[in-house]
């Protein structure tokens, strides 16, 4: 089936655009592409940061717009690793959203046959992230992708679940991240873990390496 076209879907109510069961039959069955939660400059920021990566773990999915984008742009001998518990979580998306894992699934399918044999291993962990660092096997990770649970504990969980598997040199992305900064966007929770972590002298072992929008971009040093 082919996407139906930008002009008609933007005449859908509201009411029905958001409506958790018929964007999963869409976006399953890919009349419409999932939903894109990144500005350019986001998503900009996302792939530079991925460039190079052999290990990606992306915590947080939803339709699967960024899976899509990081499936198309790593390598054929990475992985990349999709954690996300699905369902609705008024702390991960805004009141009455939700995804439907087996049309976020069919989604990121359709991105890897695209690559015609070409792509990543994608591995999927339906849990939550602390979950699946709980019974991590140990493996380096390259490539954080943080824009799961936007409260503060739980940006602050993610990120001590998983900091100790990033690499040397490895990168970090948090998303939503710049609330109140020149130009930025984003939540307080994950903009407070930032802050707290990465800005001035609060930052030990990382860097922030780029910046933009709601995106904030750490490194590990090595």
């Amino acid at each position: 089936m082919a996407i139906l076209p930008q002009q008609l879907r933007s005449l859908t109510p509201a009411r029905l655009r958001d409506d958790v069961r018929l964007r999963a039959l869409g976006v399953g069955l890919g009349l419409i592409p999932p939903r894109q939660m990144h500005s350019e400059d986001d998503a900009r920021l996302l792939l530079d940061a991925a460039a190079g990566a052999r290990r990606a773990v992306e915590i947080g999915v939803y339709e699967g717009s960024s899976a899509v984008a990081l499936c198309g742009a790593l390598a054929s001998d990475s992985e990349l690793h999709l954690i996300d518990p699905f369902g609705a979580h008024p702390d991960a998306l805004p009141g009455g959203w939700g995804a439907t894992e087996w049309a976020t699934r069919r989604a990121v399918t359709r991105a890897l046959r695209a690559r015609r044999g070409d792509a990543p291993t994608v591995r999927w962990h339906v849990a939550l992230s602390h979950e699946v660092a709980a019974a991590w096997p140990g493996e380096q990770v390259d490539l954080l992708f943080i824009d799961g649970d936007h409260s503060q504990a739980g940006c602050e969980l993610d990120w001590s679940s998983w900091e100790c598997f990033v690499a040397p040199s490895g990168r970090a992305v948090f998303h939503d991240a710049r609330a109140g900064r020149p130009g930025g966007r984003g939540l307080p929770g994950p903009t407070e873990v930032v802050n707290e972590l990465f800005r001035g002298s609060a930052a030990q072992g990382w860097g922030i390496v780029a910046e933009a929008d709601r995106t904030v971009v750490v490194q590990r040093r090595a």
